[in-house]
């Protein structure tokens, strides 16, 4: 098969190499996908580039996101069959229940071996059914980005009350699928983008109202603005230490701050009076389990939500697709087709 491993972990888009590989067995519990779509996230990145945390192994395969269908089943395998369409969960150990101590050992793309190549090999308890009006490509986005958002506005969330409002920030693929489930659940969205191309995409997606945080460096205070002098209910916070102190800024008293990301980068020291004197629920949402997922694709799937896909690339360009979400230039999820 096909594949690209991570060949010079901490040399970025040239740490991915494209490689053949021999065919994969699935074993005892296990099924054989053919991987039919993979996306981008920006811990790919963070992993190509030398700054993840924990040991991959050996030229491991890359990208924890994928689609495909299932061509082989191994022994004993009972809730599975071939031509099953199904997505691979991230943590192929959490199922339900709070999260393993172990969790963060057992996630595709890193420590274990990913999904960008033909073939996988998964748990069948790591997969969930694809939602029927989803292409591959479309499902190839859920994994990661949409179960964060709906584990942050859902699963992990204190109850929010109808039209409550929802701030994200940028319009990556985290922060367009919160707003898609949050306009979906009945609440108001404020969001953040440097680019005003993108600030109209937001608006064409029912966004009312959306700050260009380029143009408005203390963004906070003009969410507060636009909100009629009132605090937001809930943040999606993918900016991490930069940005998160203007979102506790903008919370209100007994809300929560979902922290997601760490695109402004890590180590700023914030202030931590505000979340005692505000009594503010700061949550760290590390993705989710397969029992969410599958609660998420139930809500897709009844409401028929499509994924917002930036672009898709053929397995040949994964470098290009991997230019593309460093760029930071994308709206929504980045793509690549299986081979």
């Amino acid at each position: 098969m096909k594949a690209y491993i991570i060949k010079n972990p901490g040399q970025g888009i040239k740490a991915w190499e494209q490689v053949t590989l021999a065919d994969r067995i699935p074993g005892r519990g296990e099924v054989l996908i053919a991987v039919k779509a993979a996306s981008l996230n920006y811990r790919d990145l963070m992993i190509a580039k030398g700054f993840y945390p924990l040991p991959l192994l050996e030229n491991a395969i890359p990208l924890s996101d994928g689609a495909g269908e299932i061509i082989a089943v191994g022994e004993e395998v009972t809730r599975w069959k071939t031509g099953d369409r199904v997505c691979g969960s991230f943590f192929q150990s959490w199922i339900d229940g709070p999260i393993p101590q172990d969790a963060q050992m057992h996630t595709l793309g890193g420590p274990m071996h990913g999904i960008l190549a033909q073939q996988a090999v998964l748990s069948q308890d790591g997969i969930v059914r694809i939602p029927e009006h989803l292409s591959y490509e479309e499902a190839a986005t859920l994994p990661c980005a949409a179960l964060t958002a709906w584990n942050s506005l859902v699963e992990s969330a204190n109850p929010l009350a109808p039209r409550a409002t929802v701030l994200t920030l940028g319009t990556g693929g985290v922060s367009v699928f919160a707003t898609q489930f949050a306009k979906a659940l009945g609440y108001e969205v404020i969001a953040t983008s440097s680019d005003e191309n993108k600030i109209k995409r937001l608006k064409a997606m029912g966004v009312k109202n959306a700050v260009n945080y380029k143009q408005n460096p203390e963004w906070d205070k003009e969410v507060l603005v636009i909100n009629g002098g009132r605090n937001v209910d809930h943040v999606i916070e993918v900016g991490g230490s930069g940005t998160l102190q203007r979102s506790l800024n903008v919370i209100k008293a007994g809300g929560t701050v979902s922290l997601i990301g760490v695109l402004s980068g890590l180590g700023n020291v914030i202030n931590p009076d505000i979340v005692l004197f505000k009594n503010v629920r700061l949550q760290g949402i590390s993705i989710g389990s397969v029992r969410m997922f599958e609660n998420m694709n139930a809500l897709i799937e009844k409401r028929r939500i499509k994924p917002v896909i930036d672009k898709v690339y053929p397995f040949a360009q994964a470098h290009e697709a991997y230019a593309r979400l460093e760029s930071a230039a994308h709206f929504g999820k980045i793509v690549i087709a299986g081979d």
